[in-house]
């Protein structure tokens, strides 16, 4: 398992240039009206989000801006990239369980996050990544 999340394979340049921008445009797309949003308007929002197992809105809430915000820099940077993704597929998943799996119409954006975030988790960093830089194998 280890060797699957915290190694990058070497691809082809146009490879690693598609992982590249899955991995910028999904983390910078999810930060300014998801992740930043929930972050500075935390207090204001806390007592009205969804409960999600029981966990309380607080809580919810705080789940959600670590994965929108905080998975979304790592995304961005390259670091920890398959490790990022997994909260914010769950995240994801959460968004289309609270509007009753409705994959298209008007909430098909939680739909489109999910199949980009599980795209980058198959695919990996790419070349364009910190995660490259640290932990490349054949060094």
């Amino acid at each position: 398992m280890k060797k699957f999340f915290l190694t990058v394979q070497k691809g082809t340049t146009s490879s690693n240039f598609a992982a590249f921008v899955l991995r910028v445009g999904f983390g910078v797309l999810m930060i300014p009206y998801h992740g930043y949003a929930k972050l500075v308007e935390f207090n204001e929002r806390k007592d009205g989000f969804v409960d999600i197992l029981g966990l309380g809105g607080t809580v919810s809430l705080g789940l959600a801006v670590f994965a929108e915000f905080f998975c979304s820099v790592l995304l961005i940077l390259g670091l920890f990239t398959r490790v990022a993704t997994i909260p914010l597929l769950a995240t994801m998943l959460v968004a289309l369980s609270i509007h009753n799996w409705e994959l298209f119409g008007q909430y098909e954006l939680a739909t489109a996050f999910f199949i980009g975030y599980l795209s980058i988790l198959a695919l990996g960093p790419g070349k364009f990544s910190l995660d490259y830089l640290i932990f490349r194998r054949g060094r």
